[in-house]
């Protein structure tokens, strides 16, 4: 067998880290081939992860997992699959329930939920297993650790229970992944007292060597998992963002492969790999197609002295609700024939919200007082149009 060469390593390495940054774990037995290059560089990638966010790699001889904690929270973080804060509370409180179990333990899902409620209503919450929305919560909690490997289902869906629980049954199984499922903290969970601690991965000191190890770990925890980091999202040092910015573009190019592109704004990073993992913005979704339509209109307004569209000195564009949704009204006539017939009997309100939700999620503006949408100067970097392509036989 050939060994491979140097720029083979480095593409490797690079699958390897994207691979570690959007999956919860590599699995050994389903993802054998990256399981196997990570162990091969495991020392220079854990290296790089703990000096640079952090963060922990943990590896035995099953999975290899990456312990990401996000520096700043967003909605769009969440379960996609959840509904309600309840799906997210029963979801913890089977973590709870599968402390007490080892891989290959198995359970009925009637006892899950009675010794669920018992240690709720300890705790001075309540559930009630009649209640068919309390149900289905329960469901979708179930589904989700099923999709994450954490439990298997024996026999019986869960489905069938949240629809009639006193005549269906779930017989699960428990994997290894259920005590790797929360991650490690670096001090006693009831030492914390509020929420922003939690963020950490690490103990600080006040030392100067110590704080600017925090301000990389959060730099570049930011970079990572959020979509868009512009210079007014950044609440640290502006000097040390400057500073900083030539070599994390660089690093990131070497470690993940992407591009980065340094603007008015803030700095741009942009997977250059079409068949990468990573879910990138403009997504698949013909919402993306829009939202990019809306920002390049709005571009061109800005450009037009006529129009008289203001623009701030950092690059912000401030719409009302109604300017947007005449804006789509403008562009539905001209491009409708390129729209899916859900977006073009869609209302104007309804679509412009949607789309606007879109752009929030991705870093590009927000909502203010959710009368006006703020496009930050990123948005105008996008332009869209639409036209026919011929392709070579």
């Amino acid at each position: 067998m050939n060994r491979p060469d140097r720029n083979e390593i480095e593409e490797r390495k690079q699958i390897c880290m994207n691979a570690l940054l959007n999956r919860p774990w590599i699995d050994k037995e389903k993802n054998a081939e990256i399981y196997y290059w990570i162990k091969d560089q495991y020392f220079e990638i854990k290296e790089w992860f703990m000096n640079y966010t952090g963060y922990s790699v943990i590896m035995n001889r099953n999975f290899i997992k990456l312990e990401k904690v996000p520096a700043e929270v967003f909605p769009w973080m969440g379960f996609q699959e959840f509904r309600e804060p309840m799906d997210y509370a029963l979801f913890t409180y089977s973590l709870w329930y599968l402390e007490n179990k080892t891989e290959g333990d198995q359970f009925l899902l009637t006892q899950l939920v009675i010794e669920i409620r018992q240690y709720m209503v300890e705790q001075g919450l309540d559930v009630d297993w009649k209640n068919y929305y309390h149900r289905l919560s329960m469901a979708r909690a179930l589904k989700k650790l099923k999709n994450l490997n954490v439990v298997r289902s024996v026999d019986g869906e869960e489905a069938n229970w949240a629809s009639n629980h006193e005549h269906h049954d779930v017989l699960y199984e428990c994997t290894l992944y259920s005590r790797y499922m929360l991650r490690s903290f670096p001090a006693e969970l009831s030492s914390y007292t509020n929420m922003a601690e939690l963020k950490e991965t690490m103990t600080y000191g006040w030392e100067a060597a110590e704080i600017d190890i925090k301000k990389r770990h959060e730099l570049y925890r930011r970079f990572l998992l959020e979509p868009i980091l512009l210079d007014y999202q950044w609440h640290g040092d502006p000097s040390y963002l400057h500073r900083e910015a030539n070599f994390l573009m660089k690093n990131m190019k070497t470690m993940f492969g992407w591009e980065g592109s340094r603007y008015r704004e803030g700095i741009l990073l942009f997977e250059t790999n079409t068949m990468s993992e990573s879910e990138v913005f403009p997504t698949q979704l013909a919402l993306s197609d829009l939202a990019m339509l809306l920002c390049g209109e709005v571009r061109k307004m800005a450009v037009n002295a006529e129009l008289d569209l203001k623009v701030d000195l950092s690059g912000f564009v401030r719409l009302t609700k109604n300017e947007i949704e005449r804006i789509l009204i403008h562009l539905k006539s001209s491009f409708s024939e390129f729209w899916t017939n859900e977006h073009t009997k869609k209302k104007s309100t309804e679509l412009a919200e949607q789309i606007c939700d879109h752009l929030a999620e991705w870093g590009f503006g927000y909502w203010e007082d959710h009368m006006f949408f703020v496009l930050n100067g990123a948005a105008g970097r996008w332009e869209v149009k639409y036209g026919s392509t011929e392709q070579d036989d």
